[in-house]
């Protein structure tokens, strides 16, 4: 089979390019090809340096049958921690994995009906996490094989052990003269070559360690200097295995051979993890000139103990594993880690500087590089905040918020900014200030308890003491986000203020997110034209930097915004451009929320199909597992699904699951208010009245607490459905606000609701309006409607049959006094002001004039006898009673 072309290979996690020529190992790529035909596991087992991952690339390009879903590879060399494994086969399979959750788990949920070949390179440091992670593949996707290298079997059922031989004699001969310089084919050059690859036992990496050195000896030389040098490293440690001395031997007669000069450069750029560039390499080697330091780099390539890889025009130099690991030793030998060490945190700290600006540019490019680096950027972290001066390490975890942020990379980020924040108890600095909103930032859309808001407060007031205006501006945004659920209306007053600050301090970022927050309050208030009105000019700010989280988040609600004004095909081209713009940063948080609001419009389109496929991959992600992310809306919508299709007790248990993510058992009053009010008709639709109930008035106080018309609005049908005495009178007050707010949909809703409760005649005609309205809106009806419909009745608009409604209704004539003539708005009136609010809080609470408020009041005393608030307040009390 041809290979595969790099550019497929490329999109689906390539192996490493061939740099050199593949010499042999023909038999072993037609064994180990039809090997993974029958068994789902094979592991390449050997030595450091016997050839593994270059045969597992060969049998990566040529399989001897092409999965349908493809070849993938994932490169464990760079990792240090096993459970983050399954991280990195997700990030490389581009399938969304929650942080803090069990990722093994999620990744086979993912891929349980995927039919692919994923190879696992260098395990042998990760043995346990490769372990589980192969495990939960082999045991929940059935056409998922995997082939793995690593110097030890990962020791589960099932596993194929194919142990990698030394080359033979004639390939082994071969290697040593396709990577020599000008081997010359006499008889004594080439019994010097047999002799060198039976003395290195045939191992590749020895081979080519050795075969560098023919441009400066000849073969026999080789043979000589080998000789004298390895026979006393072997002898010096015998309890090694045979080719791992050889190995070692290999090494240190190449190192041995540097001269002194690229001996220092060759242990001191062991300390990167395992890639650097030119620059970061120059910070690290202090002392060498650049040209110098070229030309030693050069050295060591020629020498096999260095590679260069050229990507998009740029250099990237590193170390194989077994390599890195020699010279590791060699630096620590030398008595030079410590300084080395502290001089690569002082080049990733300024890496990270330099790179800063495109924050406010392109954060799509300021990723890539912090993702490229991460490896030696984690492991300066590190070992930073683990020494006695911590402050660099600090700085350095404060300008990598963002990376965390935006990245699933939230639980480990939060841990990381935890500890510098611990390191800096106490201190009142602008560094402290710039962690800790660097923590509130993360915890935003990882675990967001609260107690991260405390951490955005705190850091703002010490910002401004130390006139870091920037972190000021960010650390305002993120309190105010945490003002949301309990105080809109000061949410968007310090919204307002920030965005005025940040436009001050040239912080684009915080000034268009700040304005995003001010249209989410106005998205809450149900005045969607003002938030679409607020959020479109800070979108394409955002858009244009790469600012792709809160831009996300800003077509998601103005999608939502559209579809509630009944504009669902302008929802739907929201929502899927939230979807396109939130995917690239592989986060289950936002590409979870961007996908449930494009499922909640597909879904109102009548288009459940697509709101499942849409919804799929962050189901596999959520369902079941055993630690739930972050995400939201994701339970709401599912569990409307699941109403639609008339399962109430799956619907209750996802709008139950809706904090999950908080661990332990969690109480219905966690839930949002909008989730609430949604167990509460599940609750209806399976039989427990006395539940809903419950669950719709918790949800109707919250929603009134916070100002929400629309959820008000969903409380008091649910209501309806449940007191049939109240019924058309709380349908009627769901339709004034639901037509007050603009919201046409649900207007349909209300309508065809009452349409039920009136007169056979009168129920056809608002059903034909409402036949009407759905054809107009796009909104189909999900169930049989139990009304017919007369013809008549579409020639009503919308907005007519609305007021024809209201009409056909007020002839249900109620008492003329007592506390049953109170209508609904009326009994609204009298709860707020005995609760003791003033009638312009009472006006705002429940969206009237102040002139409306008295004229409810005035009619309430007249109904019920009394002359005062006084008088109406023992009033109800007597008849609460």
């Amino acid at each position: 089979m041809a290979d595969m072309p790099d550019s497929d290979m490329a999109d689906n996690g390539a192996p490493p390019p061939e740099l050199t020529s593949f010499v042999g190992r023909r038999a072993e790529l037609h064994m180990i090809g039809a090997a993974l035909g029958e068994v789902r596991l094979v592991t390449l087992a050997g030595a450091g340096g016997c050839g593994k991952t270059r045969l597992a690339a060969r049998l990566a390009r040529r399989p001897a049958r092409l999965p349908r879903d493809g070849v993938w590879w994932v490169d464990l060399a760079q990792e240090t921690d096993p459970a983050a494994v399954p991280r990195l086969v997700a990030a490389v399979l581009r399938v969304l994995l929650a942080g803090d959750s069990d990722g093994t788990a999620a990744l086979s949920r993912q891929l349980r009906e995927r039919e692919l070949l994923l190879v696992l390179d260098n395990c042998e440091h990760l043995l346990d996490g490769v372990a589980d992670v192969v495990a939960g593949l082999l045991r929940h996707c059935p056409h998922v094989t995997v082939l793995a290298t690593s110097r030890e079997p990962l020791g589960l059922p099932g596993e194929l052990v194919w142990r990698v031989p030394p080359l033979d004699a004639h390939d082994g001969v071969a290697l040593f003269l396709d990577r020599g310089h000008d081997v010359p084919r006499t008889e004594e050059a080439l019994t010097a070559v047999r002799r060198i690859c039976a003395r290195l036992d045939g191992i590749p990496l020895a081979l080519e360690l050795a075969a560098a050195w023919t441009g400066t000896l000849t073969p026999q030389e080789i043979d000589a200097e080998l000789d004298d040098r390895f026979s006393i490293l072997v002898t010096g440690n015998q309890g090694a295995a045979p080719r791992h001395r050889t190995l070692a031997a290999s090494m240190a007669w190449s190192h041995d051979l540097l001269q002194e000069r690229d001996q220092v450069l060759f242990r001191r750029l062991g300390v990167f993890e395992p890639g650097f560039t030119l620059a970061a390499a120059q910070g690290v080697l202090d002392g060498h000139g650049r040209v110098e330091l070229l030309t030693g780099l050069r050295r060591l390539i020629d020498k096999s103990l260095l590679l260069a890889e050229t990507r998009k025009g740029v250099t990237r130099y590193r170390m194989l594993s077994s390599v890195r690991r020699y010279a590791w030793e060699r630096l620590a030998e030398a008595g030079e880690l410590a300084a080395v060490r502290d001089r690569h945190l002082a080049v990733c700290l300024a890496l990270v500087r330099e790179a800063a600006p495109l924050l406010d540019s392109d954060k799509d490019t300021w990723r890539a590089r912090m993702r490229e680096e991460y490896p030696n950027l984690r492991t300066a972290l590190e070992w930073g905040l683990t020494g006695d001066r911590p402050d660099k390490a600090r700085r350095l975890a404060a300008e990598l918020a963002w990376l965390w942020h935006l990245e699933g990379r939230l639980g480990e980020g939060l841990g990381l900014l935890r500890l510098a924040a611990e390191r800096g108890a106490g201190e009142h600095s602008a560094l402290q200030a710039r962690v800790l909103t660097g923590l509130a930032l993360v915890a935003d859309t990882t675990h967001p308890a609260g107690l991260e808001f405390d951490a955005a407060h705190a850091a703002r007031l010490m910002a401004l003491d130390h006139g870091d205006l920037r972190t000021a501006c960010l650390a305002g945004s993120l309190s105010a986000i945490g003002m949301l659920l309990t105080s809109p209306d000061e949410a968007r007053v310090r919204a307002a203020a920030v965005h005025e600050e940040a436009v001050a301090a040239g912080d684009a970022f915080v000034a268009d997110a700040a304005q995003v927050l001010v249209g989410l309050v106005h998205h809450m208030r149900e005045e969607h034209r003002q938030a679409l009105a607020e959020m479109e000019a800070p979108v394409s700010g955002l858009l244009r930097r790469g600012d792709r989280g809160v831009a996300a988040l800003a077509l998601g609600l103005m999608a939502l915004g559209s579809a509630y004004l009944g504009e669902l095909p302008r929802a739907r081209t929201w929502a899927e451009q939230a979807v396109e713009v939130a995917t690239p940063l592989a986060d289950y948080h936002r590409a979870g929320t961007a996908r449930a609001v494009l499922a909640h419009v597909c879904h109102l389109q009548g288009d459940d199909k697509a709101a499942e496929l849409a919804l799929d991959p962050v189901i596999r992600l959520v369902d079941q597992a055993p630690s739930a992310p972050f995400v939201p809306r994701l339970a709401l919508t599912i569990g409307r699904l699941c109403l639609s299709r008339r399962e109430p007790l799956r619907a209750a248990e996802w709008f139950r699951s809706e904090t999950a993510w908080r661990g332990g058992e969690q109480p219905d009053e966690l839930l949002t208010p909008e989730t609430r009010i949604a167990l509460a008709a599940a609750l209806r639709q399976a039989g427990d009245p006395e539940g809903a109930a419950r669950a719709c008035a918790a949800g109707l106080d919250a929603a009134r607490a916070l100002g929400m018309p629309r959820l008000i609005a969903e409380a008091l049908e649910q209501q309806a459905f449940l007191d049939e005495a109240r019924a058309v009178a709380l349908h009627l007050e769901a339709l004034r606000l639901r037509a007050a707010n603009g919201l046409r949909l649900a207007c349909v809703d209300s309508l065809e609701a009452l349409a039920a409760l009136a007169d056979a005649t009168t129920g056809a005609r608002i059903m034909g309006a409402c036949d009407r309205a759905r054809e107009e809106l796009g909104y189909p009806r999900p169930h049989r409607p139990s009304v017919p419909a007369a013809p008549e009745g579409r020639r009503m608009e919308l907005e007519e049959a609305i007021a024809f409604t209201g009409r056909a209704h007020g002839g249900r004539r109620r008492p003329a006094t007592g506390w049953a003539s109170l209508t609904p708005a009326e009994q609204e009136v009298v709860r707020l002001a005995v609760a003791g609010l003033s009638n312009p809080e009472i006006a705002g609470r429940l969206f009237m004039s102040r002139s409306t408020v008295k004229t409810h009041l005035a009619h309430v005393y007249a109904k019920l006898g009394v002359a005062n608030r006084t008088e109406l307040a023992a009033l109800h009390r007597e008849h609460d009673r």
